[in-house]
């Protein structure tokens, strides 16, 4: 059982619900890290600066704790949204995240009151599949040099009052082969927003010289049935389709990190990968660097977008999504983490997320279009891949496949 995680704070419990941005939450299989309140926030600047900007940052540093928290952008060019909190925890084990200040409705009640008014589509599957129908037409055409583009679609779910954070997460939490986490965001036309989600998906942790990423690419919808179960399991890993597209991204990570690593390996190869709802297949690269000094940040920028959320060229697949998808995805499909003074961090793809605005949710999924894909699959993946969060939300699912 969780031991339950609480932290008083009489200031922060005083203050109305919505008066400060949420705590950073980051609730991984063997620590829960917590970071309340504000002191300042990073300067904008593009991804590919952000190793300079947080070292200067650091370097004139005067009072807090020497850690940034918060989320990258899926656009490099975006600035991100970094701040340094007034204090952070750090519990190792699994703990219960519902009595952290802050999130937003303590208890399970304020879930139960809170009544789903509506849950719009943007895009319909219909539209999404024609949108495959399109990239695929791009891949597939005499010369192409596209190779596998990522499309994603949304949900906006509104609701009679506020989304509990807390009660979110805490649903979330019961996968405990997730990453869970809260971020707050920019605020819009001054209300708050923040992203929470439960992401099974490292970018990149670093910690000294060690350096360790495990993309997730090629996926399958688990089943309760056990016997089924396993055949979705073994049917993704032997799927020559789910395999070439894996094996993008784990080539295009392993040519970025080369040159930066003495020893770079994938010591246990292509596996799969499971979390409470889908099966994925998975590769852990591991790696020693030349220079410990250099930060997680800078190879946040150099990594950030990956083919897994983006696709190959990156810039082709870039302009797709742009021309595909009727939303900016914002930080959706970008990165949520950690950096510190000593150039450590820890950077999990944003990915199995909600964006919450009061009582407006927009929830995401996406899925890796190459040669091989279909318009009817793509639907079928990204609907198994909302379950996740919709099961959080109290949403049936089912109808969103049609």
């Amino acid at each position: 059982m969780a031991t339950p995680l609480i932290w008083i704070d009489e200031e922060v419990q005083a203050e109305p619900a919505l008066a400060r941005p949420i705590p950073f939450v980051f609730k991984t299989a063997g620590e829960t890290m917590l970071a309340l309140g504000q002191i300042a926030t990073l300067g904008d600047g593009a991804l590919a600066n952000l190793a300079e900007l947080t070292a200067d940052f650091f370097e004139k540093q005067t009072e807090g704790p020497d850690v940034l928290v918060g989320a990258l952008p899926f656009d490099p060019t975006r600035p991100s949204y970094l701040v340094q909190p007034e204090r952070v925890l750090r519990v190792q084990g699994r703990h219960d995240i519902g009595a952290i200040p802050g999130l937003g409705g303590g208890t399970s009640s304020h879930a139960v009151a809170s009544r789903i008014l509506s849950v719009d589509p943007d895009p319909a599957a219909a539209e999404f599949a024609n949108a495959v129908a399109v990239a695929l037409d791009q891949l597939n055409a005499p010369g192409a040099t596209l190779r596998k583009v990522v499309l994603s679609r949304s949900l906006k779910v509104t609701a009679n009052r506020d989304f509990s954070a807390a009660e979110l997460m805490r649903k979330l939490s019961a996968d405990e082969s997730v990453t869970v986490f809260a971020t707050p965001l920019p605020a819009r036309s001054n209300r708050l927003r923040s992203l929470i989600g439960a992401t099974p998906e490292l970018l990149l942790e670093k910690r000294g010289g060690h350096i360790v990423s495990h993309p997730l690419a090629g996926s399958a919808r688990r089943h309760l049935n056990a016997e089924e179960d396993r055949k979705a399991g073994a049917g993704l890993l032997a799927s020559d389709k789910d395999r070439r597209e894996h094996a993008m991204v784990v080539e295009s990570i392993l040519d970025v990190l080369a040159p930066y690593c003495v020893d770079l390996s994938t010591p246990e190869g292509t596996c799969l990968r499971a979390t409470a709802s889908m099966w994925h297949l998975g590769t852990r690269i591991v790696g020693q660097l030349k220079d410990a000094s250099l930060s997680s940040v800078h190879f946040a920028g150099l990594l950030h977008p990956t083919p897994a959320v983006c696709g190959l060229p990156r810039n082709l697949a870039n302009d797709q999504i742009a021309k595909l998808e009727p939303y900016d995805r914002e930080f959706y499909a970008g990165a949520v983490g950690w950096c510190d003074s000593a150039g450590d961090g820890r950077w999990h793809v944003s990915i199995r997320c909600a964006e919450l605005d009061g009582n407006h949710a927009r929830l995401y999924a996406g899925a890796g279009i190459v040669p091989g894909s279909t318009p009817e699959g793509e639907v079928t993946e990204t609907s198994a891949k909302f379950r996740a969060m919709l099961d959080a939300f109290g949403i049936d699912g089912g109808r969103f496949d049609e």
